[in-house]
């Protein structure tokens, strides 16, 4: 896996040139505020008291009341549940560097005199080590309704527990306004506790290094871009957010 240090936005356009891969197809982005953090999912991170059937059937017992758009499949419930902060097997993505970047640096005071990470994923790369190749099709990356997936449900993950699978990128719908505004993508985990940096032979991740102290000087890059909590989470909650800064 390659790993390089960025100081400012314009430092990564340059390394970004050289680190591309067009043959590789679509490339992925995920900002993480501790650079020592494994990209692991919430639900894997640490061990859990509980199953995530028993998560998934107490968030829809309180939720499916307040949700305005009722979910119908175990995926659709896994997201609403990854939207509202209950830990799961999904880990997001981003199609914008720029976005994964703010995420990596906005939370300053939360952790100070700590190296952020920018990780970039080539999907097409990953998924092959998970078996799914598409070889009429070589770019080509599964959404959650296609077979490929079936084996990644809450339900056959807890009926399978001696099966262990890679991870897998896939896209899903973006059914609501946050994930439409960060060009949301995902992976899913099976019951495999590997991260993502440690699949195969790493030729599908690389990782950007920002130190602390040039954290605040990205952050203020990202701003002059356009970049900021209401751009990236279009509600009132980000309204209030804003306008309390500037008192």
């Amino acid at each position: 896996m390659i790993e390089k240090q960025i100081n400012n936005v314009s430092a990564f356009l340059d390394a970004w040139r050289l680190d591309q891969n067009d043959e590789a197809g679509a490339s992925w982005f995920r900002g993480q505020a501790d650079a020592r953090w494994p990209l692991l999912p919430g639900f894997l991170r640490n061990e859990v008291k509980v199953s995530e059937t028993t998560l998934l059937n107490r968030f829809k017992q309180s939720a499916a009341m307040l949700a305005e758009n009722r979910p119908h499949s175990s995926f659709d419930w896994t997201f609403l549940m990854q939207h509202y902060g209950v830990p799961t097997r999904l880990l997001d993505w981003s199609e914008s560097p720029l976005v994964a970047l703010y995420f990596a640096v906005d939370e300053l005071d939360r952790y100070p005199e700590t190296d952020a990470a920018l990780w970039c994923l080539w999907p097409t790369v990953l998924n092959k080590n998970a078996n799914i190749v598409d070889k009429v099709e070589g770019k080509y990356i599964p959404s959650f309704e296609d077979d490929e997936l079936d084996g990644y449900t809450t339900d056959s993950v807890r009926m399978n527990t001696r099966i262990e699978l890679f991870p897998v990128a896939t896209i899903a719908t973006r059914n609501n306004p946050r994930i439409q505004a960060q060009s949301g993508t995902f992976t899913i985990h099976h019951n495999k506790r590997i991260a993502i940096e440690d699949v195969g032979d790493k030729e599908h991740i690389l990782k950007y290094v920002i130190p602390s102290d040039s954290r605040s000087s990205v952050l203020s890059d990202l701003k002059l871009l356009g970049l900021n909590r209401f751009s990236l989470f279009p509600e009132l909650s980000s309204v209030g957010a804003m306008l309390k800064e500037m008192i």
